[in-house]
């Protein structure tokens, strides 16, 4: 690794009107460094990552390419002096190939003025593919690969710019674990060709697995860098939110009953055979690896997804539910994986979005009741700490810990018994996820049955009374906590389907 900078940002700040994001940020990168950028959400990562990339322009500050001044005013700007920026947002054109989307902006064209030439666009393309093990076509329209394989094609466009300073913002938060290691091993290639990687991200383990040095800011302001083997995972979340590991999981006794929901022989395309049962006042945690059926056992019991076989029972009565309405009336709420696509209307209010699901408590006929509307929104602002600027501000201007919170509000003013948790605190900060934790906590001691679906298993070991495994669809091991000991190791045995590999001997 060389030693000198290749990105020097100098006292950067930044304000929106009434609100100060950045003072005086001093942030530098070396050569071929992964440099990890950490804070909560709101603590100014992506506005000084925005001005990086000329989307904003800054107050005043000054940034140095290789040790001269950089006048970054646009996106292009930008480009000009190396550096691309992966957000964490998807944008791609789904009605155009991988090809086209990889060098839209940017089009090789033929001998022939105003030409594309089509098939040098889908050669390189296919060779970034190839680099990254995605056995894919180039020609492929984007519309019709995963969410997964649409944040692969946004990192293959970063790569086809020969940058020499990559931006990357969540960049595993829809990856399969075999497209991480892909892409790890992608920026290792990077790394050994002196590219500068800006890291952001909320997964801990990414981060020490990556990471040669970490920065860490907090309301704006820079907090400090080290090297990663100066850090531990516990001093890290001090420097981040105040506080260390253990405050952050503030495990909370509860009362836990009898059972509440019993499912039993559930089988369609994705699922073999489940029988799960959840008691009044837990949380069940569902773990497993990617596509091993979770969210499809969780959408086939909202009614989302047909079932060929199998019963559910609410109280001990076997009950009928073949769509979502059908749920919600028997109790059954789902806070949905993806809450931007799923969850909310990022471009209605934070009131719109809250009470969309109990109009009927607050609206009669062609009259609103507004006195009503407000208490049910206060109740759920301040139980909740909901922070906005008004109930009238936009979904989609709200971090992503205050976006889950209202998803959540939501659900729990159709006053429900089960809810159902899908990776409800992917994208969040540690503080949002602290919170979003006590959250669960306090839905539980009020008698409400929680199904938490999480790829992080410290979140499913220190939450969860029992932990059920899936593997390929099936249900192959539930851990009592208080019966058992549970470790990581234990779960992923189960979840890379350990155990069958023991029966077929």
């Amino acid at each position: 690794m060389m030693d000198e900078y290749i990105l020097q940002m100098e006292n950067i700040n930044k304000a929106f009107p009434g609100v100060r994001v950045l003072h005086d940020v001093s942030f530098s990168v070396k050569q071929g460094e992964v440099h990890a950028l950490m804070g909560e959400n709101g603590a100014g990562k992506s506005t000084l990552m925005k001005i990086l990339g000329g989307i904003y322009s800054m107050d005043s500050g000054k940034i140095k390419v290789n040790g001269e001044g950089a006048a970054i005013s646009c996106v292009a700007d930008a480009q000009r002096y190396g550096i691309s920026l992966i957000h964490q947002e998807i944008c791609l054109a789904n009605n155009l190939s991988i090809a086209e989307n990889i060098f839209m902006g940017r089009e090789i064209t033929g001998t022939v003025k105003g030409f594309l030439n089509f098939k040098a666009m889908v050669s390189e393309a296919q060779k970034i593919l190839d680099s990254l093990n995605m056995k894919i076509d180039a020609r492929t329209r984007v519309g019709k690969l995963s969410i997964a394989q649409q944040q692969m094609v946004e990192i293959c466009r970063a790569l086809s710019t020969n940058a020499r300073i990559i931006v990357m913002d969540e960049p595993t938060a829809s990856l399969s674990n075999k497209e991480i290691e892909n892409l790890f091993l992608q920026i290792q290639k990077l790394k050994a060709a002196n590219v500068a990687i800006i890291y952001i991200s909320h997964r801990m383990d990414e981060i020490f697995k990556i990471a040669d040095t970490i920065t860490v800011l907090r309301d704006g302001e820079r907090v400090g860098s080290m090297t990663t083997q100066e850090l531990s995972p516990d001093t890290l979340i001090k420097m981040m939110v105040g506080r260390g590991l253990k405050e952050v999981f503030q495990k909370v006794k509860l009362n836990i009953g009898e059972d509440l929901l019993k499912v039993e022989g559930f089988n369609n395309q994705y699922l073999k055979n489940v029988h799960l049962n959840l008691k009044k006042g837990e949380i069940l945690g569902i773990s497993g690896l990617v596509g091993a059926g979770r969210t499809e056992l969780a959408r086939a019991i909202f009614g989302i997804d047909p079932l060929d076989s199998g019963k559910i029972f609410i109280d001990g009565k076997e009950v009928k539910i073949k769509c979502p309405q059908d749920a919600i009336q028997h109790g059954i709420a789902l806070v949905p994986e993806s809450r931007k696509e799923d969850g909310l209307f990022l471009n209605q209010t934070v009131s719109f979005n809250t009470t969309i699901s109990i109009l009927e408590k607050f609206i009669r006929f062609i009259h609103t009741d507004h006195k009503k509307e407000n208490e049910i929104l206060d109740n759920y602002i301040n139980t909740f700490s909901i922070k906005m600027s008004s109930r009238n501000q936009l979904a989609l201007e709200l971090s992503g810990g205050n976006q889950q919170k209202i998803v959540i509000s939501k659900w729990l003013a159709t006053e429900p018994k089960i809810l159902i948790l899908d990776e409800p605190t992917r994208g969040i900060d540690v503080g949002a996820k602290a919170e979003i934790y006590q959250m669960m906590y306090q839905i539980a001691q009020y008698g409400v049955s929680i199904i938490l679906i999480s790829s992080e298993l410290p979140e499913i070991i220190n939450l969860s009374s029992r932990v059920a495994v899936m593997h390929e669809g099936e249900l192959v091991k539930i851990i009592d906590m208080e019966t058992e000991e549970i470790s990581q190791e234990k779960i992923m045995y189960y979840a890379a389907g350990g155990w069958n590999n023991e029966n077929s001997k």
